[in-house]
């Protein structure tokens, strides 16, 4: 909250001054030239579901998105808005809006050709039985018991192979990727050639002769339906058991603040592999938090700065130049002297921080211990009144959240947690600790050790799109020194294949006989 818009008139208006200074450097900065990026790595891009950016806009990354004084007084704040639309923007985002609709189209493109391949296939051995009996009737063979038994495991098949395609293909998508699956669109291909080839032979052998044996073609449909009985073997082999054994150790690194994990995984695809690692990274990662970088940044510009020296006397005066230069020179030295004790002023900055912090956590656990006693105490009076007359948990939460409300943010924005966590999302969490009967540790549990990046509100996690840049191809499988980059909005994740190397074990037999000893004791002792 900006305060200064609460003092006099002349705070007021320098504060709209300052506005328009910054509005317009970045009119000036919006026209300046981008530079072209570099055309030596291949980018392509991973969608997850539609959500709103990763930690906010970008446009107000920088800023508060919500009202971290929520533990306050709320003062209401008029002025000149700084945000502005330019071309560019409007341009951006008209480009986003079309890239959004063109996934859509190309997912639902997908799912009607695997509808239509999937009719194909069922309707196909179905066609062979029923189309004689529509062209030809009075020229077939009466069906005997076996043919009659033929058409019972025709059935149970198709029924078979329905049920195992649905679990197998039609489920829900995870995430679109940049390229096609290389293995599903094989096996569809396969499929597509397999069922036009039963097709033709039963044209050139079946439809044109008329074929009077219709036994034999109850048995050409059964051939056809174990036989896509086996392709789907062979999918559940390519798309599931092939990707278990692990055959690489990925170490995937947060270049902003260096967080890393280790995993295991085998032998997938680089757009796999990325897609694989993003499911564990939004539940093995802490949640990304900008703020904690922002303060590093402005402690190593103050240490890094320097002094300046100015020639007064000018470049003509050679005399005057060799002893400013001199004079330069020893300035200079006295700066790398002092930059040299740079470190103890980092040091006391943690000790004080850390102090800081210790003395929030306590009064902050004091206050949520005292507010869960009210609770107990409301509860035992609850007890005693009428049922109508009973406080149901959200109520309660809403009653006892002032006490520890101040407590509560001062710690959060002590330790740069006050973007994670609204006024509505904590007093949801402590309603929820109420209904359940949690203890005050359990319910400080999520604010005092920051949990994985799923722990917290879509808003401040979902990202809408991730890009994936590798200098392979991404439908190509991983090898070992396989590098490339998942890049969101705020930071980037550097992935690093290692292949687990072969493993060669020997065996050492032991004698059991070896292990025997003989205890012998002496009946007489030394006194």
């Amino acid at each position: 909250m900006d305060t200064e818009s609460t003092y006099s008139g002349y705070s007021y208006y320098s504060g709209r001054s300052r506005g328009s200074h910054r509005h317009g450097e970045r009119s000036r900065d919006r026209h300046k030239p981008r530079s072209k990026d570099s055309r030596s790595e291949k980018s392509v891009t991973i969608n997850t579901p539609p959500a709103e950016p990763l930690l906010g806009d970008s446009a107000v990354r920088g800023e508060q998105v919500q009202d971290d004084n929520w533990g306050e007084t709320t003062t209401a704040v008029t002025g000149t808005s700084e945000h502005s639309l330019s071309q560019e923007d409007i341009v951006r985002i008209t480009k986003d809006l079309e890239d959004s609709v063109g996934l859509d189209c190309r997912r639902y493109f997908t799912l009607t050709l695997a509808v239509i391949l999937g009719l194909l296939v069922f309707l196909t051995p179905l066609a062979f039985l029923v189309l004689p009996h529509l062209l030809w009737p009075e020229k077939l063979l009466s069906c005997g018991t076996a043919c009659e038994g033929l058409f019972i495991s025709v059935a149970f098949k198709l029924l078979i192979l329905l049920l195992a395609v649905w679990a197998l293909f039609f489920r829900s998508p995870r995430a679109g990727l940049p390229r096609v699956f290389v293995f599903r669109a094989l096996l569809a291909v396969l499929v597509l050639l397999f069922v036009v080839s039963y097709w033709l032979f039963y044209g050139v052998r079946i439809l044109e002769s008329q074929d009077e044996n219709y036994q034999g073609i109850v048995q050409y449909a059964v051939s056809l339906v174990d036989a896509l009985l086996f392709i789907h073997y062979l999918a559940i082999v390519l798309l599931e058991l092939r990707q278990l054994q692990p055959c690489f150790s990925v170490c995937v690194t947060r270049n902003t603040d260096g967080e890393t994990r280790q995993y295991n995984l085998g032998q997938l695809s680089v757009q796999r592999a990325a897609l694989a690692i993003l499911e564990h990274y939004y539940c093995d990662f802490s949640v990304h938090n900008p703020a904690l970088l922002s303060a590093s940044k402005s402690r190593a510009a103050k240490h890094l700065a320097g002094l300046k020296v100015y020639n007064v006397d000018g470049p003509g005066n050679n005399a005057a130049a060799g002893l400013a230069h001199s004079q330069s020179r020893a300035m200079i030295a006295a700066a790398a002297r002092r930059r040299d004790s740079s470190h103890n002023e980092l040091y006391y900055e943690d000790a004080e921080h850390e102090r800081r912090v210790r003395k929030r956590k306590a009064r902050l656990v004091v206050a949520v211990e005292e507010a869960f006693t009210h609770i107990k105490r409301m509860q035992e009076e609850e007890q005693k009144k009428a049922p109508g007359d009973v406080m149901d948990p959200r109520e309660a939460a809403q009653a006892i959240f002032p006490s520890m409300a101040r407590a509560l943010q001062k710690y959060l924005r002590t330790t740069k947690q006050q973007h994670c966590h609204s006024m509505e999302s904590i007093q949801q969490h402590l309603a929820f600790c109420i209904t359940n009967n949690m203890t005050p540790k359990a319910f400080l549990e999520s604010y005092l050790n920051p949990g994985p990046t799923l722990q917290y509100s879509r808003d401040h996690w979902m990202a809408r799109q991730w890009t994936l840049v590798s200098e392979v191809s991404v439908t190509s499988g991983l090898n070992d020194g396989t590098i490339f980059l998942l890049k969101c909005v705020d930071f980037s994740l550097v992935v690093t294949c290692k292949r687990i190397p072969y493993i060669q074990m020997s065996e050492e037999f032991i004698d059991p006989k070896s292990h025997k000893f003989v205890l012998r004791l002496q009946s007489e002792t030394s006194v």
